[in-house]
């Protein structure tokens, strides 16, 4: 096996597809290339078939901190369980590949990406499933390829689209959407947006399937280098389920009774139902018949139950539930569901429901992330829990599968646009949506219920949001597209095509595709009637909760932001941090400071107000001619000092202490004394020289009644002179040896060169 490798440039960027070096040993091993960006795909198919009734296939983004040059954090300082990123980009190679196999395919597969390079300006995320596709076809794996994904955006300013934009561009871009498929459908679309027109995204599609059919046909290129280098590729044989004519004549015979289990608009019911005509179908096979089709028969039991609900919608134009194409379930919406909270709100629509709640905190509480892509963190967060209990099962309760990192990180789009800036709503925002009952586009209800708990929480949101999920069914040359899908049409359905977004137009999409019948034109009339029904949840929405709250919920924390002078931080975070320390303890409010002299102060009650009159104390610039009333800190002989504010202290010198001559401060003043003072001076230093208003009568017998009128340095210190030196006893003192050239004291002398 000799190395191949392909350097190619499409729309404006640089791309290298390299094999035949490394991982010699996998099915089949692509290094793939965005300018320095570089990561290893390897995809390896089992020798022997797995007895299962589905698809046996993984894939893992191998995300690897080195190749942007770190080291991971904690006590292990290696990478541990995927990140939130690396499950969606294993979410995006996975979700266009799976389709791409043929029926009856149940060798296991495993595709594993692994990232070499990051170079911090071309994401790594869609050129991995250019590999992933080119990797199955050099190790002779079937399957329906080349397949490519791509990322669009669309520059602000020019309107111009952009094939896999560099971290740069997306910051300029109002669109971030990423499609994969082949040169002829599209199997996989996930999208945010700015509110994105229904025409603009549509364009934006059609854009997005050249591109990928472009790279597509350099995948072909480089299979053309690699045979002529290499040899011809040999496809290998495996074993697919064969359909067993007898099973399939069997079990279909019992088409009418799964129509009539299917007609149920409960879902427990109608699961109930045709359950237990499943079993009476397997009943009527032997023990042996069952152990020898022990596939088969479940596999012809799934297909009777899809033929029967996708028959029924397009012969009838009804729906399992009775529902036409375009209707939507009822629809029960209640904001502020939950008491203390920050803020909450419950969407339901038919059997699917889901409670959000709001978390509202201080911006050094956002979450930090340890990715190699050049972000460090996000403000916004959204979580969305899929219990058992809400389809009526048991199971395990852990840390979230790949499934609910997905629809969280959707609703987490869809509602980003939307958001205030941090100038304006500073805070750090979570939100987590709980599914209490699904059959259906919980995803979609997240957002739905997520829109209202961030009303109810008073986050000042652009414009409200909600959101659908559309199906497709195309049976016997019909083709029918589906509002509101629940969990049935979702199973067995063609298309899942979830949109969200404002009056405005769109923020977030996700479709995934089974049918390779799906023109532009039904994507169209997709859009369309998901925008209508948008509208129709909306405006059940804002039926109950019109508009967000003026202000945040009393038991929300309040965060104020003030700016301070950069030269002014060291200041209020004190020596070592105990001035701020000592604000946050004293007041209980939460205090953050940013490079650029930004302060975020936040908690609950007059605390915020507390702590920012502290800080302002602090950095307040003082005055000549400003009155306080100080507290006495400090006592000399030659005066007090006064804390004017914060750490700002001023020196009263004992000749103004007191109306009259005082011999020692201590007869007017003591530590801790309030007194009435005004700023005199402020030399060039700083230094503040105060004057006393409420000056008391010197008391009797503490000076002659002599004003201090000798010659005063700063703060009128008294000079002293001969006289005072006697008074003090040092008028004689003798001098030491050496001093002045006294006896017995040699001067000291520099060393000779």
């Amino acid at each position: 096996m000799a190395l191949v490798s392909k350097t190619f440039e499409l729309y404006g960027k640089t791309y290298t597809l390299e094999s035949g070096e490394l991982a010699k040993q996998a099915t089949g091993a692509v290094l793939v290339k965005q300018g320095d960006t570089t990561a290893l795909v390897t995809v390896v198919v089992s020798k022997e078939r797995k007895n299962y009734d589905f698809f046996p296939l993984t894939v893992d983004f191998n995300e690897k901190l080195y190749a942007a040059g770190r080291i991971p954090g904690g006590y292990l300082k290696r990478e541990g369980r995927p990140t939130e990123k690396a499950t969606l980009t294993a979410r995006m190679i996975d979700r266009p590949i799976r389709p791409s196999f043929p029926e009856g395919f149940r060798n296991e597969v495993q595709i594993v990406a692994t990232s070499l390079v990051a170079d911090q300006t071309n994401p790594i995320d869609v050129i991995c499933t250019m590999a992933a596709s080119l990797g199955l076809t050099l190790g002779g794996v079937p399957f329906e390829g080349p397949l490519a994904c791509v990322r669009i955006g669309r520059n602000v300013e020019t309107g111009e689209f952009i094939v896999n934009p560099t971290y740069e561009e997306r910051e300029n871009s109002d669109l971030d959407l990423e499609l994969a498929g082949t040169a002829d459908f599209i199997s996989m679309v996930e999208a945010g947006a700015d509110e994105v027109t229904e025409d603009d995204m549509l364009a934006a599609m059609k854009f997005g399937q050249e591109a990928i059919g472009a790279f597509c046909q350099a995948q072909r290129e480089f299979v053309e280098e690699w045979e002529r280098v290499n040899g011809a590729i040999v496809a290998k044989e495996y074993i697919l389920d064969e359909p067993v004519p007898e099973v399939e004549e069997r079990v279909f015979a019992h088409y009418d009774e799964m129509a009539a289990a299917l007609a149920d608009a409960d879902k427990l019911s109608r699961i109930a139902k045709v359950d237990a005509l499943k079993e009476r179908i397997r009943a009527e096979f032997s023990e042996e018949e069952q152990l020898a089709w022990e596939r088969e028969i479940p596999v012809n039991l799934k297909k009777l139950e899809k033929k029967a609900m996708r028959t029924m919608v397009v012969e009838t134009g009804e729906r399992v539930d009775g529902r036409r194409a375009d209707e939507i379930r009822p629809i029960m919406v209640k904001g502020s569901y939950l008491p203390l909270v920050h803020g909450s709100g419950l969407f339901q629509r038919g059997q699917t429901q889901v409670l959000s709640v709001l978390s509202l905190g201080m911006l050094n509480e956002a979450q930090r992330l340890d990715t190699i892509e050049p972000v460090d963190g996000k403000r916004y967060m959204h979580q969305y829990n899929f219990p058992p209990f809400c389809t009526g099962e048991t199971g395990r309760i852990g840390s979230p599968k790949r499934r609910e990192i997905g629809h969280g990180n959707l609703a987490e789009r869809a509602l980003l646009p939307v958001l205030p800036d941090e100038k304006e709503f500073p805070y750090a925002i979570r939100v987590v949506s709980e599914v209490m009952e699904s059959n259906g586009s919980s995803s979609m209800a997240s957002t739905c219920a997520s829109c209202l708990a961030l009303m109810d929480g008073g986050v000042p949101i652009k414009r409200p949001v909600s959101g659908i999920a559309m199906g497709l069914i195309q049976e016997e040359g019909k083709t029918v597209v589906l509002s509101d899908i629940q969990g049935l049409e979702d199973f067995l359905g063609d298309m899942d095509f979830k949109v969200t977004g404002t009056e405005r137009g769109i923020t977030a999409l996700q479709m995934d595709n089974k049918a390779t019948g799906l023109t532009f034109e039904i994507l169209a009339q997709a859009l369309q009637q998901a925008k209508e029904g948008r509208a129709f949840i909306l405006g059940k929405m804002l039926e109950v909760v019109p508009a967000p709250r003026e202000s945040t919920r009393e038991t929300a924390p309040r965060i104020s932001t003030i700016e301070v002078p950069v030269d002014k931080i060291r200041e209020v975070i004190g020596k070592g941090g105990e001035t701020i320390r000592a604000i946050q303890d004293e007041t209980g409010a939460s205090v953050d400071i940013h490079e650029d002299g930004t302060v975020y102060v936040g908690g609950v009650g007059s605390s915020v107000e507390d702590a920012i009159d502290r800080i302002k104390l602090i950095v307040k610039e003082p005055e000549v001619g400003e009155v306080y009333d100080g507290r006495v800190v400090t006592i000399q002989s030659f005066g007090a000092f006064v804390r004017l504010f914060g750490n700002k202290d001023g020196l009263l010198h004992i000749s103004r202490v007191a109306q009259g001559r005082v011999e020692r401060v201590e007869d007017v003043l003591n530590v801790g004394d309030e007194v009435k003072v005004k700023i005199i001076e402020i030399d060039d230093k700083g230094k503040i020289s105060l004057d006393r208003l409420d000056k008391p009568e010197a008391p009797a017998g503490s000076g002659n009644g002599a004003s201090h009128d000798d010659g005063r340095g700063f703060g009128g210190r008294p000079r002293r002179d001969s006289k005072d030196r006697e008074r003090r006893g040092h008028g004689d003192r003798p001098r030491r040896p050496g001093d002045n050239g006294g006896s017995g004291r040699v001067p000291r002398r520099h060393h000779e060169a």
